[in-house]
């Protein structure tokens, strides 16, 4: 089989969301394609106007509408060994009359969040109501990991930590941060991942910008330079991890600035244990860097959950006062900005335990000298 986890896995899943979905008063969950249903079925399916969705309903066996010239997208899959109906559909038949069949004709039903319009709006003209978005069924399933998916992050993890140990292979001065991301990327699929999702070569100036990909810009040789980079690693969890690098030791200033950050990263990192609140872990890496003056300059949350998707439940920030529980994945990533002049950020992803927090990520949180 393609799909890593074992059936009796995905089954756990279909069993708690038609649950959930029972409590929450709906008679439905409809799942298209994306990490949902990747995460309640193994699928890895991928399709845009034709739809493939997965209904699972309150009460009753799931069934899986697709197009009939698409059935072999859902082969790599845990759904043959599901008992899982599979109704397909060719184009010109209506894919949404078969795909609410057997559900009551004002049925109350949520979507994944990342269904398109395209086929959120023909579902409801056929309830005859917008349906609601599926995130509190969802999001209490995927937020807490289970062992296998803790197995893959840990994974993921050592794969990007050995990315970074090789940072100094092609961050110099001289070079373009585009030719340094062109070798992140290779090193990247090289050590595990299936693909780069994200790669952000920060130098300088650039640096000050947390969502900077990579430029033309050729790196100095004073240059502070932010490295945020993360993918997948089969069967689909993502590694995330930043660190912030330089070509000399730098000026007072922005080694007490580093200083504070790695402090305020440190800090958060003790504060993850069960019973804790998110706005809790994002106040306590916000409060050590306002305590030496820098809080205008940390811009973003503390964090973000991770999975499946780089971002997802739960978010570490102020205003989310969500309990942690042992199993929950996030990445706890303070930074600081000087608009025009430097930035730098220290990232890990760490998951909830008993008595704690494990972190995915083991390099080095210095400011790293190459």
């Amino acid at each position: 089989m393609a799909y890593r986890f074992s059936s009796d896995v995905y089954r756990h899943r279909l069993d708690r969301a038609r649950i959930l979905t029972a409590d929450a008063g709906l008679d439905a969950l409809v799942v298209s394609t994306g990490p949902d249903l990747r995460y309640l079925t193994g699928s890895r399916a991928d399709t845009f106007e034709r739809l493939t969705a997965l209904v699972v309903p309150a009460a009753g066996a799931p069934r899986l509408v697709v197009a009939r010239l698409e059935l072999a997208s859902i082969r790599d899959s845990a759904i043959g060994d599901l008992g899982i109906e599979v109704a397909d559909w060719v184009d010109g038949e209506d894919p949404y009359a078969l795909a609410l069949s057997g559900l009551p004709g004002t049925a109350r039903l949520a979507v994944c969040d990342t269904m398109p319009a395209l086929h959120v709006v023909p579902i409801a003209g056929h309830t005859g109501s917008a349906p609601a978005l599926a995130t509190d069924v969802l999001r209490e399933l995927r937020m807490i990991k289970d062992d296998s998916e803790i197995d893959a992050l840990r994974e993921a993890g050592a794969a990007i930590d050995r990315v970074h140990a090789r940072m100094g292979e092609w961050l110099r001065p001289g070079r373009t941060e585009r030719a340094v991301a062109d070798d992140i990327r290779a090193a990247i699929l090289a050590e595990g991942h299936t693909e780069a999702a994200f790669i952000i070569v920060g130098s300088g100036p650039h640096g000050a910008d947390p969502h900077h990909e990579f430029s033309d810009r050729v790196i100095e040789s004073d240059d502070i330079v932010v490295i945020d980079i993360g993918g997948p690693v089969d069967p689909g969890y993502n590694s995330d991890s930043t660190r912030t690098y330089c070509f000399a030791d730098p000026p007072a200033d922005i080694a007490d600035a580093y200083r504070a950050l790695q402090a305020a990263q440190t800090a958060a990192v003790a504060a993850v244990r069960p019973g804790v609140s998110a706005q809790q872990i994002d106040a306590a890496a916000r409060g050590l860097l306002a305590e030496h003056g820098l809080a205008e300059h940390f811009i973003h949350r503390t964090g973000h959950g991770i999975g499946l998707s780089v971002h997802e439940e739960p978010y570490i920030v102020n205003g989310n006062d969500i309990t942690l529980r042992p199993g929950m994945a996030f990445s706890v990533e303070p930074g600081v900005y000087f608009d025009g002049r430097w930035g730098a950020r220290i990232e890990d992803i760490v998951v909830v335990t008993d008595d704690g927090c494990e972190s995915m990520n083991t390099g080095p949180h210095d400011l790293v000298v190459l």
